[in-house]
């Protein structure tokens, strides 16, 4: 059998050549992490509702800039969380043979493409660490980033839907994902980044 081959933005942690990563159902990863590992409260310690319910009168919601911003962070994590959970629950449901967006490694098919998400992470001032060439032995799905449900106060169903879209692209890739699980070895480092 042909190699499998992928490339990928670091992030978090530095890799090696020979270094192997596994995903599988039981392996978690960043991006679940990232979206319900988090709690969000106030100096005070206070949370997104006790702080909504101090801060309620008659004339209506008075908050600080710290409350706000707790309110405004917890808000931006939930909605981003809840299209990661219903994205997961349509693919587990209908798509169970494509590769969980929660336990998973995300790359990219070409050298190209990777340099195309590093763009998008320089824009959000992510800091990009390298760019290594993998092989693996596993699943792979090849999404629109731009096809996941918005990040929005838009209704389940309407969620629901764009998730399938997601997880049925065969149209072109605006914004090229790849998704791959199993056995991940780095068989190269092509850019180190400080």
């Amino acid at each position: 059998m042909e190699d499998q081959i992928a490339y990928h933005l670091v992030t978090n942690n530095r890799m090696n050549i020979g270094q192997k990563i596994v995903f599988n159902s039981e392996t978690k990863n960043n991006v679940f992490n990232f979206f319900f590992g988090k709690e969000f409260f106030n100096s005070k310690g206070e949370e997104y509702f006790q702080i909504l319910k101090n801060n309620t009168s008659p004339e209506g919601i008075i908050l600080k800039k710290e409350d706000a911003d707790t309110i405004l962070k917890y808000s931006d994590i939930t909605i981003r969380g809840i299209r990661e959970l219903i994205t997961e629950i349509v693919r587990t449901n209908e798509f169970a043979t494509k590769p969980s967006r929660l336990s998973c490694l995300y790359a990219a098919r070409t050298f190209e493409e990777v340099l195309e998400w590093k763009n998008v992470f320089d824009s959000y001032n992510r800091k990009t660490l390298q760019i290594v060439k993998l092989k693996y032995d596993g699943n792979s799905f090849l999404g629109d980033g731009e096809k996941l449900p918005k990040n929005n106060a838009g209704s389940f169903i309407n969620k629901m839907k764009e998730a399938r879209e997601y997880w049925s692209s065969i149209s072109k890739n605006n914004l090229p994902e790849m998704l791959i699980d199993g056995e991940i070895t780095v068989i190269e480092i092509l850019k180190e980044y400080e």
